[in-house]
């Protein structure tokens, strides 16, 4: 009798501890979940570039969202110009990163959302414009509200961050400016466009000859500048009634039909694309923000991004603006990724020190 007594109580510990094995495997061995989402967008509809109105959405649920009915914080990622969410989820596996944070206690569990900010020519500026899409507005009044009915989020400024890379950075820190009831963090990775660095603009390798010329977008093939900067121009110095292209240029045509720099234009676009220039405007804004922060590399080959960041973290200082402003050693593409990128090393800590969970 009394062997048959513990005999069975060896088989219910070897059960019990069997069945905790295998749940304590289960939890450390769960990974978050790639939903991939629509939004048909009536914002991005007001265009003259033939933008396509549904936007696909990658949202990664953390792995304890299918086991519980808790809420979370939501993080938005930006991406740059000529990439997609492809870039960001898949080919650099940034949900694995989050994942492995969150697996080893180095991250609490939160929402990822990477929108597509695509378009026909290189990418969201992330403005508003009625020539190449108001981005902004899309973001603000259609994807946040969109995700935060969708999903179980806590759906408080607080709780809500930005980041983005590259002309997502730019994003980032420009909705942290002017959306500050929306987003209360942001991380910009190697923005551009925080300030004019030291190039004047009739120093771009453009021939604006050719883009005066075109009769679409696509007949822009010159190099990658002219292309970036006929976007710059769609979107800050828009003009509904010029077609093909809808808006106005750094260079425009004189009383004998030479291409002079245009110095009206050229202040124009720059007041709205380069973050420093509205900084008194938004100064109230920013100190508002419960965390800022952004970094950039060293070594880009564009070394007015460089000079630009370090005189923007400058600026930011004088105007009383608490922020982290970091320069590393490194190129704008080679740091951010993997292991041991700045996402899973500064991002993802950054983003626990300060969100609401």
């Amino acid at each position: 009798m009394k062997y048959t007594l513990k005999f069975k109580a060896t088989i219910l510990t070897t059960f019990f501890l069997i069945c905790f094995s295998i749940n304590t495997f289960a939890q450390h061995t769960l990974k978050g979940k790639i939903i991939n989402d629509t939004i048909d967008s009536k914002v991005l509809a007001l265009n003259k570039i033939g933008l396509n109105t549904k936007r696909n959405v990658k949202i990664y649920l953390p792995p304890g969202y299918s086991q519980s009915k808790n809420k979370y914080p939501v993080v938005y990622y930006l991406h740059s110009l000529f990439e997609n969410p492809n870039h960001i989820v898949s080919d650099h596996k940034t949900p694995e990163i989050v994942d492995k944070s969150i697996e080893n206690n180095q991250s609490k569990e939160f929402i990822f959302v990477v929108a597509d900010f695509t378009s026909t020519t290189v990418g969201s500026l992330f403005e508003n414009s009625n020539t190449s899409g108001r981005w902004l507005d899309f973001i603000t009044t259609e994807l946040v509200p969109f995700v935060d009915q969708n999903y179980r989020t806590i759906s408080d400024k607080n709780s809500r961050a930005v980041i983005g890379h590259f002309m997502g950075g730019r994003g980032a820190l420009q909705l942290g400016m002017t959306y500050p009831e929306v987003f209360s963090v942001v991380y910009a990775l190697h923005p551009v466009a925080t300030g004019s660095g030291y190039l004047p603009r009739v120093s771009l390798a453009i021939d604006w000859d050719k883009v005066h010329a075109a009769k679409s977008y696509a007949e822009i093939n010159e190099n990658v500048m002219a292309q970036i900067f006929t976007s710059v121009c769609q979107a800050f110095l828009p003009n509904p009634n010029r077609p093909p292209l809808y808006c106005d240029f750094l260079f425009e045509k004189d009383e004998n039909d030479k291409l002079k720099l245009n110095p009206k234009n050229v202040r124009k676009e720059q007041k709205q694309f380069h973050l420093d220039e509205k900084l008194d405007e938004y100064a109230d804004n920013l100190r508002s923000l419960k965390a800022i922060a952004f970094d950039w590399a060293r070594f880009d080959q564009t070394q007015a991004h460089v000079i630009s960041n370090r005189r923007f973290s400058k600026k930011l200082m004088d105007i009383g603006v608490d922020h982290e402003g970091i320069e590393f050693v490194g190129d704008p593409w080679n740091k951010y990724w993997g292991d041991d990128g700045r996402i899973a090393t500064r991002v993802l800590p950054f983003l626990n020190k300060h969100l609401n969970f």
